[in-house]
């Protein structure tokens, strides 16, 4: 009688939301991305897409709506919905940085979104067109000097132009930025000389790298990537500058369910530690896998706020 008792509280305390979560899902979920196609975003989430098909039984359509250094996708999820049919992968830029650089953000970062899961931590690296014949990261900044307004960076997010205007602001360097809609677009202009320096995944340009077509001058991170053994890290290239770790999350709607909410965090979790996935896609692509609880990946998201707030005002970036 006690067990049975039990039960039923547990029942009647999720109310309707038990019955959903036992039918979820029953037909086809989005998956949305604030990137253009192309992209390291894009290429993860349609890999974790597949490995839920094979878990949940239904399809996941990704829709990219890139735009507005991640708004535009953010916004979309946010006013999904509440009902476990939409999801969205969103970069550190749209939870962190946007609240400190957008006046008037058309969502709320602490009321907007249901925290799934923080799935990776990119690597990123610095590239520089071969073209520029600049072999460090000192030889970048006596080139921009030396030539002043003549220099772009390419970049597609906040935090990538964090980077580079605390750079700029540290070392003294002159450097424009373009601003592209994802990552295979940001590449392909530097492949083709429009911008002559960026920093990207590394995943984004490791193919590149490895071809001569870009030049890797430092990594972000701790210690060198095994995918480039040879580039320094930062630190080792001489730069010790403000920055901060550029992540990759999964949210929902808020007020999706919390059942559904946890079997997505279980679901996705699942398929990120499968052997394979793990070396094609977290090892392959230079990616560090976090995999948090919902409940814990709501408390990084308020401590990695406070950090981008205090980056955002050492670069010098105004609200827009």
């Amino acid at each position: 009688m006690r067990i049975w008792l039990c039960s039923l509280a547990a029942f009647l305390m999720l109310g309707p939301h038990a019955a959903v979560a036992q039918d979820y899902p029953s037909r086809v979920i989005r998956a949305v991305l604030p990137f253009s196609p192309g992209g390291l975003g894009d290429t993860v989430l349609r890999a974790i897409g597949q490995g839920l098909t094979k878990s949940l039984g239904q399809g996941i359509a990704v829709e990219t709506r890139p735009g507005a250094g991640t708004q535009i996708g953010a916004q979309a999820c946010s006013t999904a919905p509440a009902d476990g049919y939409t999801f969205c992968m969103l970069p550190v830029d749209a939870l962190s940085y946007q609240p400190f650089i957008t006046k008037n953000l058309p969502y709320d970062p602490d009321r907007s979104f249901e925290p799934i899961t923080a799935v990776f931590y990119l690597t990123e690296v610095i590239v520089v067109n071969p073209a520029t014949k600049v072999n460090s990261i000192d030889e970048l900044i006596a080139l921009s000097k030396a030539k002043p307004n003549t220099l772009n960076y390419a970049t597609t997010a906040t935090s990538s132009i964090l980077f580079f205007e605390n750079f700029k602001h540290e070392t003294g360097a002159d450097l424009t930025k373009i601003v592209y809609k994802g990552g295979a677009d940001a590449v392909n202009a530097m492949l083709g000389g429009e911008s002559q320096a960026g920093f990207f995944g590394l995943g984004n340009v490791v193919g590149q790298i490895q071809a001569g077509s870009l030049k890797a001058l430092a990594v972000d991170g701790t210690q060198r990537s095994p995918l480039l053994p040879d580039v320094p890290t930062l630190a080792e290239a001489g730069y010790n500058g403000a920055q901060n770790r550029v992540w990759f999350g999964l949210f929902a709607p808020a007020g999706t369910p919390k059942p559904i909410v946890a079997r997505l965090q279980t679901e996705v979790a699942r398929v990120v530690r499968e052997p394979e996935f793990s070396r094609k896609y977290m090892n392959g692509l230079a990616l560090e896998p976090i995999l948090n609880s919902s409940e814990e990946f709501g408390r990084f998201l308020r401590e990695d706020r406070a950090r981008a707030e205090l980056l955002v005002k050492r670069s010098g970036l105004q609200m827009q």
